[in-house]
């Protein structure tokens, strides 16, 4: 039996997302008052300027690979990490760490000025956290679903991820699954204007028709407990099977997202509910938020309960005041800048936008059928496509390369991005323009038997 990973000083603390006791005499939150609070809070209006990322890695030791890796090694490379960040307890360049419930460590850079901001800091941190980690014999390895037949176990035991263990157990392995053996890179981005080639709406537009195109071209999780699953992106299909209001994208609103948005919100089950120490936070099964409000629950629900209610919701795209991306598999080495390299091109630069818009209308098409149809299912035939067969699908192939493309003029015109324009330039020839993705070098490595989990760049 594995002892549970205990968080550190250089560690943001599991229960990061929890609230002071919840205060008593406050007015009951009526479903006007949720519904205007969400869609002022999630999306906050102004110029676009802040791109951020959050890298998530497996934790691999080569010397016993079909074991969990011992908590006190984890726990001494944790302890030995520099801190110096602005605050005194993030990192020098200011990015946190967090240890999530399967063990994985997340790194999530501050919100930086700029694509090269972001990546010049995140690469430093990163440089640090690899070598504190393999000073103890550790490996940090990039993939969407952990690729080795070991055992996986939740190694945190806050109430709140016990309650979601809980929560996804009724419906089958797939959110268990999702917790302890999944990882991705999250790119994080401002909303945008109220109007204009950077409005808010057209910029969630892009993200949410750009989404099947990088499942594709990063797929990166073709394994799960050692075998092949016959979908290049597991992770994708991991989520495509679990709670539904909360994993799929809102409905198209070709209106205001913001209104789309806070209907999703109220209309998504409560996944947990705080309780005081020692209690379970257990949600009541078949709770939507909305029936909170109109009296469903044991109390009435506080505004702080609608915010936390907000971080158990997971979207390809979820508003936070910005917009974090969160459908794009782990990439081994520096893959990770590729992807917020790709994405912060294609938002940030009106042209590129306009080019990717053009591309994606065909697999905007595919959808709308779908829906037209009425099927339904976890995700339409694009996503379905694009966790199956990544870019050797003919249309996702075209559509990323027109993307990449668009994206390679766009760095050309950002200032200090030829070192990122390259990189992208070559993930572009390596990959899409071969109808291959990353996920395609691991079952390679599998028929070879050349080596065991995806290669890392030393530290």
């Amino acid at each position: 039996m594995v002892s549970p990973v205990i968080p550190t000083s250089r560690t943001t603390p599991p229960d990061r997302r929890s609230a002071p006791p919840l205060p008593t005499g406050v007015a009951p939150l009526t479903e006007s008052g949720a519904h205007s609070h969400v869609s002022g809070v999630c999306f906050k209006i102004g110029p676009p300027r802040l791109v951020g990322v959050e890298v998530e890695w497996f934790v691999h030791d080569d010397r016993c690979p079909s074991q969990p890796v011992r908590p006190e090694l984890i726990r001494t490379a944790l302890e030995s990490l520099p801190l110096g960040g602005p605050d005194g307890t993030s990192l020098p360049s200011g990015s946190r760490l967090t240890l999530e419930p399967g063990g994985q460590v997340e790194l999530s850079s501050p919100p930086a000025t700029g694509l090269t901001a972001c990546v010049d800091g995140t690469r430093r941190d990163l440089a640090a956290l690899r070598a504190a980690f393999a000073a103890q014999g550790l490996r940090l390895t990039g993939t969407g679903t952990d690729p080795l037949d070991r055992p996986r176990r939740m190694v945190l035991d806050h109430p709140r991820y016990l309650a979601m263990e809980r929560f996804f157990d009724s419906a089958g392995p797939w959110g268990r699954v999702m917790m302890t053996g999944t990882a991705s890179v999250q790119v994080c981005l401002d909303a945008g204007d109220a109007d204009g080639p950077q409005a808010a709406e057209r910029r969630w537009r892009l993200l949410h028709l750009l989404g099947p195109v990088l499942v594709a071209a990063f797929a990166n999780s073709p394994l799960l407990d050692g075998r092949p699953t016959g979908h290049r992106s597991t992770r994708q299909t991991v989520w495509s099977r679990m709670d539904p209001s909360r994993t799929l994208a809102p409905e198209p609103d070709h209106g205001d997202p913001r209104e789309a948005w806070a209907r999703y919100v109220l209309d998504a089950e409560v996944l947990c509910v705080r309780r005081p120490e020692g209690m379970p936070w257990t949600a009541p099964a078949g709770l939507t938020f909305r029936d909170w409000i109109r009296g469903a629950g044991e109390r009435p629900p506080t505004l702080a309960d609608l915010e936390y209610h907000c971080t158990t919701l997971f979207p390809p795209v979820r508003p936070r005041g910005h917009l974090e991306l969160r459908m794009v598999d782990a990439q081994p080495g520096d893959g990770w800048a590729v992807v917020t390299a790709l994405v912060t091109a294609l938002l940030e630069d009106p042209v590129a936008a306009d080019t990717a818009l053009a591309a994606l209308e065909p697999l905007d098409a595919l959808d709308r059928r779908d829906r037209a149809a009425d099927r339904r299912p976890p995700r339409s035939e694009v996503w379905r496509r694009a966790a199956t067969l990544a870019v050797a699908d003919p249309e996702l192939r075209r559509a990323a390369l027109t993307c990449f493309a668009a994206a390679d003029a766009a760095l050309g015109r950002l200032p200090g991005a030829a070192g990122l324009r390259t990189a992208v330039a070559e993930f572009a020839e390596r990959y899409p323009a071969r109808g291959r993705c990353p996920a395609d070098d691991q079952l390679d490595a599998l028929r070879s038997g050349t080596r065991r989990t995806p290669p890392e760049e030393a530290p």
